[in-house]
């Protein structure tokens, strides 16, 4: 394009480019960028202060910044020359680096930007979510803070997976201490008992110690699952006692031991590696019983062993495999029939499981019903009682409203069900859209849901979040 018909694109030109340049730009890397000290310090005050200021900088031509990479400076450059940044521009590799620097020049509108495109990324990303790894990174270059909204954002993200999911190595010890400070008394979606915090935090521990401590730890201290097989623990000798104590001591700060029940705690107890007046406190307060105590609100993936169509309650012309994980439509079953699963959602929380489309049928329909005034026969979405998202990419309660793009065969819904705020959303094939407005009349007893119709085949199954 012929320059002076698009003032964007003709700024563009002078990014980074040495021949519109009067000062290099030498970042923490040591890689050197290009700039106009007019442009920069017009857009940003911080740059105005640097290089009109009087001193030594308003005469060299060269300005260095030690604690910003360029990757982060690039994004800077672009957005003060342009005043927008494209797309493609963020991507999880300098993303941080980027936020950090937005900050640092003051730059509240760019701030804004990257973290919507955060937010818009991990959506798009759900079923890979590297929030772990973004928060490690902003752990290291960061100011620590509650007023940040990267580091909220990431540490959001990350309470909504187990953390037996994260494997070590993906969160530093920094900001795993960070993670456990924010979410010690916010009240925020989480999914990881207490117990299975403290473990976590104690594998992270030994493993900054060394290779045998970390493997000691992990044979002295099982999982909830294995603790309800009743699998022995021997007692062994834990490598560096000491110093993974010592790891673990500004993490156990932000432990709330009172979530944990009699048995975990006496697991816990013989490692010493925790305090002793925490354990003569905990043995003089009363200690909860139930092994799903979580801190914040509760998310709750349904397990597989609770996921069961109900053969008592489903259309006439549906079949219900050996397994009942499996529902399919008979050859005549030509209009829509519903079948729920046995499983009754009615406790304050986030419940999460996933339907997979294993056979689509023309409308497949996934979501979730009450039992009162609900019709087997009848297709869900027309009824009062009934709450679904079709493949053609419309959600209905009555009336229909789109939601998201159609989907078919092999797709994998994911429901999203908060019971505390009654409100419903879906993951489609990794991508999770919004909570759905119009759906303001859930019941405080819900069951999940499909309708289908030959030669539709649904599973239902616990959902994991990575």
């Amino acid at each position: 394009m012929a320059r002076g018909y698009s003032l964007e694109q003709d700024l563009r030109l002078l990014i980074n480019n040495p021949k519109y340049s009067d000062i290099e730009i030498l970042c923490e890397d040591e890689r050197k960028l290009h700039g106009c000290r007019a442009i920069l310090a017009a857009r940003s005050e911080v740059f105005d202060k640097l290089l009109y200021n009087g001193m030594k900088e308003s005469h060299e031509s060269k300005i260095t910044f030690p604690k910003i990479n360029s990757a982060g400076m690039e994004i800077i450059l672009e957005y003060i020359y342009v005043g927008s940044i494209k797309s493609d521009s963020l991507s999880e590799y300098n993303i941080v680096e980027a936020y950090y620097a937005a900050d640092y020049f003051q730059l509240q509108g760019l701030q804004e930007f990257i973290i919507n495109t955060l937010k818009n990324t991990l959506e798009r990303n759900y079923a890979r979510n590297y929030s772990p790894e973004l928060l490690s990174k902003a752990a290291e270059i960061m100011p620590l803070s509650e007023d940040n909204f990267l580091l909220n954002l990431l540490v959001k993200e990350i309470a909504t997976i187990l953390l037996n999911d994260i494997e070590i190595g993906r969160l530093s010890i920094t900001a795993l201490q960070y993670f456990l400070f924010y979410t010690y008394e916010n009240k925020i979606p989480f999914a990881t008992p207490e117990y299975e915090v403290f473990r976590y935090s104690a594998i992270l521990a030994a493993k900054q110690v060394s290779d045998d401590a970390y493997q000691s730890i992990m044979e002295q201290l099982p999982t909830l699952e294995q603790i309800k097989k009743s699998i022995q623990v021997e007692n062994i000798l834990i490598t560096n006692l000491q110093k993974v104590a010592k790891e673990l001591e500004p993490l156990v700060e932000y432990i709330d031991f009172s979530l944990m029940d009699k048995d975990q705690i006496d697991l816990i107890e013989p490692l010493k590696i925790i305090p002793v007046e925490i354990i003569q406190h905990i043995n003089s307060e009363s200690i909860n019983s139930d092994l799903n105590n979580i801190r914040g609100i509760l998310i709750y993936r349904i397990k597989e062993h609770e996921l069961f169509w109900d053969e008592s309650a489903c259309g006439s012309d549906i079949i219900i495999d050996n397994d009942e994980k499996i529902v399919q439509a008979s050859k005549n079953c030509n209009k829509h029939q519903n079948v729920r699963a046995s499983i009754a959602l009615e406790n304050r929380g986030v419940f999460e499981w996933d339907i997979v489309i294993e056979k689509y049928s023309k409308q497949s329909w996934v979501g979730v019903c009450a039992s009162e005034d609900f019709d087997y026969e009848t297709f869900a979405g027309t009824q009062s009682t009934g709450w679904v998202l079709g493949s053609n990419g419309y959600c209905y309660n009555s009336l229909g409203k789109y939601y998201c793009p159609s989907f078919g065969d092999g797709t994998i819904v994911t429901v999203h069900l908060d019971m505390n705020t009654r409100t419903c959303a879906f993951t489609v094939n990794g991508t999770k859209y919004p909570i759905i407005s119009a759906w303001n009349n859930l019941s405080s007893k819900l069951y999940p849901v499909v309708s289908l119709k030959y030669p539709g085949r649904f599973r239902i199954q616990s959902h994991q979040k990575n």
